[in-house]
Order: C-alpha cells, then sequence, then structure tokens
C-alpha cells in the first residue's frame, strides 16, 4: 500500500508585487475578458502607491509559522498569480502528497471566492491526492480572539486620544449583489465575524460599531453595501470626528487594506474633518497560526482514511 502522506494547503488570490505586473494580474483575474484602460491605469496607480504588494511575502511567513507549528509540510498557492496553484498541486504530487488539508486565507465563504479556489484546486487534484477542503471559518474562536487581540488596544488608544467612545467599522470585501441574491452565504458570514468580535469587547456596545463593505469593483454593476464611504459620512452627520476600521475580511496586509483603507478611505474622511484609524492586520500573529492550526488538525481527522474493519471471528 502507498504510505501515506499528509499536507496543509494554503490558498490565496494573489497579487502582484510590481505596478507593471498588473495588467497580466488583471487579465488573470477577468479570464482574459477587456477591462477598460482607466480600470486598469487606476489599478496600477494604486499599486505604484503602496509601492508593493506584501501579500505572497506574508502568506509564505503565515505557511513557514504554521509549518514549525504543526511539523508537516505546508506549501503556498495563489489562483491569479505566483506561485499558481496549477504549479504547486503538481509539485505537491511529485513530493509524495497523498491528501491535504486546503485552507483559503478568506475567512468568509463566497462562490465568487473561495468557489473559484475551491475549483482550481480540484481540477489539479483530480484523484492524485485526496483533498479536505476548508469551506468556511469566519467565526471559528481562535479567529475571533485573533481579531479581538488587535482591535481592543487599537480601540482604546482611539477613545484615549479622542477622549471619548470612538466608533468602529469592520469591513469585508464586497461582491455582486447577485451573487447573495443567489444564496451566498458570505453576507450573512462576514456579518457574524464582526458580531462575534464586537460580543468580546463589553464596552463596544451596539450602537457603537457597524459593518460596511469596502472595494466595490468599478467595473460597474450592482455590488452589496453599505459601502464604507457611506459609512463614515453616517458616522460624521451622527457628530463623530473619530473612527476605527477593522478589516474582518482579511487575514494580512494587501492593497484593498493599504490603498481602500490606508489611503482611499483615511483621504474621504481627513475631507470630512475625521480621524480615521486602523487597527493592525493579522498577518502571521500567532492567534492565526494557532487558529490555522485548528483547522488543520481537524480536517486530517476529517480526512483520515477509515480502517479496515477487523476480520470477524466465530
Amino acid at each position: 500500500m502507498k504510505p501515506q502522506r499528509v499536507a496543509v494547503l494554503l490558498i490565496a488570490h494573489g497579487s502582484p508585487e510590481r505596478a507593471e505586473d498588473v495588467p497580466a494580474f488583471m487579465r488573470n483575474v477577468t479570464g482574459g475578458r477587456p477591462i477598460a484602460s482607466e480600470v486598469m491605469h487606476e489599478v496600477q496607480r494604486r499599486y505604484s502607491l503602496i509601492g508593493r504588494s506584501p501579500l505572497r511575502e506574508i502568506t509564505e511567513r503565515q505557511a513557514q509559522a504554521l509549518r514549525q507549528k504543526i511539523e508537516m509540510p505546508v506549501y503556498v498557492g495563489m489562483r491569479n498569480w505566483t506561485p499558481y496553484i496549477s504549479e504547486v498541486v503538481p509539485q505537491m504530487i511529485a513530493d509524495g502528497i497523498t491528501s491535504a488539508v486546503a485552507i483559503c486565507m478568506a475567512p468568509q465563504n463566497s462562490r465568487t471566492s473561495v468557489g473559484l479556489y475551491r475549483r482550481a484546486v480540484f481540477a489539479e487534484t483530480a484523484d492524485k491526492i485526496k483533498v479536505e477542503f476548508i469551506e468556511s471559518w469566519h467565526d471559528h474562536p481562535l479567529l475571533i480572539t485573533a481579531f479581538v487581540e488587535k482591535l481592543a488596544p487599537a480601540w482604546r488608544q482611539a477613545c484615549e486620544r479622542a477622549q471619548k467612545k470612538v466608533p468602529v467599522i469592520f469591513t469585508a470585501h464586497s461582491v455582486p449583489q447577485k451573487t447573495i441574491d443567489a444564496g451566498d452565504p458570505y453576507q450573512e458570514q462576514a456579518k457574524q465575524t464582526g458580531a462575534l468580535v464586537a460580543a468580546r469587547i463589553p464596552e463596544l456596545r451596539p450602537e457603537l460599531w457597524r459593518f460596511a463593505f469596502q472595494s466595490q469593483s468599478m467595473s460597474g454593476g450592482a455590488w452589496i453595501g453599505p459601502t464604507v464611504e457611506e459609512t463614515i459620512l453616517q458616522l460624521k452627520a451622527a457628530g463623530h470626528r473619530h473612527v476605527l476600521m477593522q478589516p474582518v475580511g482579511f487575514v494580512c496586509d494587501h492593497v484593498e487594506v493599504l490603498y481602500d483603507i490606508d489611503i482611499a478611505a483615511k483621504q474621504l474622511a481627513q475631507k470630512q474633518g475625521m480621524e480615521l484609524a486602523r487597527t493592525e492586520s493579522l498577518n502571521d500573529s500567532p492567534s492565526l497560526i494557532e487558529t490555522l492550526a485548528a483547522l488543520v488538525r481537524a480536517g486530517t481527522q476529517r480526512a483520515a482514511p477509515i480502517p479496515a474493519a477487523a476480520p470477524a471471528t466465530f
């Protein structure tokens, strides 16, 4: 019998590290569909303003920390940029991996993200690797703890600066409205993550926090909200001059955090006479790594082959 060798596959969207790689990256994202020149230029501008996207670097750090924690092989595969899932899975097969726990580094499940990653993984593994795919982990207690550890000190510091209780906006990436209308669980899972985090800080009363969806597409169509921009304006109208944001739909820094929040949202707040701050991203925090380790342990138990029944004795 072929020896069993189990590994972990961390999956992410992928992101170019240089602005000049944006066109090739965007073609991957759209599946080769034409992209308006103004959209392409805007995306390139955003990458140039943040300097580079650290998504791959941070995901590799997460993988290294997890590798040390669980003492198992941990691979990193991206759907839209290097290292591509289509390159990593064949390497896993060549390395003798027979089963894997696949974790998408987006805790909330949507067919527009996790669903596409799942399809890409299974297209490559076929019957060569048995895959236990983690569909979502948005409400895992350890993940909630990891977010609370970043939010609590940042919120108390913001309140001290403002000399009053500061409202918090939890965020996640927006998705097309038609996706939610078709029964996708993403919107509710994202809101649940925010609610679970807020509940762990008793002083953060329900009236002090909101949920907004960020990074709506520039190519048109209806995307879910409320938007970050709308929410900031609502808070201003309610008399607030300080706001703290925590993106709970992301587990590491990349363009949607470093540009959409740190530059665009902050600029909007400043124009409105408001001060906007953001919590640190989880990145490779020990609590996030412990969360991933717990997911792997549970996944490997589910993926374990069923032992053969002992011969009956009569």
